[in-house]
């Protein structure tokens, strides 16, 4: 089983996945959609994470049950573990500090953490977009190393 390891942009906080993760999620909450992932979950204590928490700063929001990790230098959010953690707790992971091939290997499912709390692959057709939150107008940019190009409109 391959062990995949990332770091946030400066190396200072470092993190290895125990196993490939099969999906990952693409998160509109207020916060998701700010700091971006996709996020991929494993159980809390199976990820191993060096230079957490010396080198890191965390937030907490809303019905405070999570911190939301991130790196003091870069900035980086590297991940969320639960602030009472309990057993088979779950800890999420920002794939971004991993490998592009990894990224693009991991089918990820968009979740509608914004109203519905569900999958919107899993919403009746009138229930695809939801009140109060748009469907991004625009795809993602295409990225080659560091240049991007946007991508095109949707109608």
């Amino acid at each position: 089983m391959p062990m995949h390891q990332g770091s946030c942009h400066c190396g200072a906080v470092k993190l290895k996945l125990p196993s490939t993760p099969t999906v990952a999620t693409d998160c509109n909450c207020s916060l998701c959609r700010r700091i971006g992932g996709p996020w991929v979950y494993f159980e809390f204590g199976a990820v191993e994470i060096t230079g957490h928490p010396d080198n890191t700063t965390s937030y907490i929001q809303g019905d405070r049950t999570l911190r939301t990790v991130h790196c003091k230098t870069c900035g980086c959010t590297t991940h969320w573990e639960p602030l009472d953690p309990k057993k088979h707790s779950k800890h999420g992971v920002n794939l971004g500090n991993f490998a592009p091939e990894l990224i693009a290997a991991v089918p990820a499912r968009k979740f509608d953490g914004a109203n519905t709390w569900k999958f919107f692959d899993e919403l009746p057709a009138n229930e695809s977009t939801p009140k109060g939150e748009a469907q991004p107008r625009v795809q993602p940019p295409t990225c080659y190393g560091s240049r991007c190009k946007p991508g095109p409109r949707q109608a």
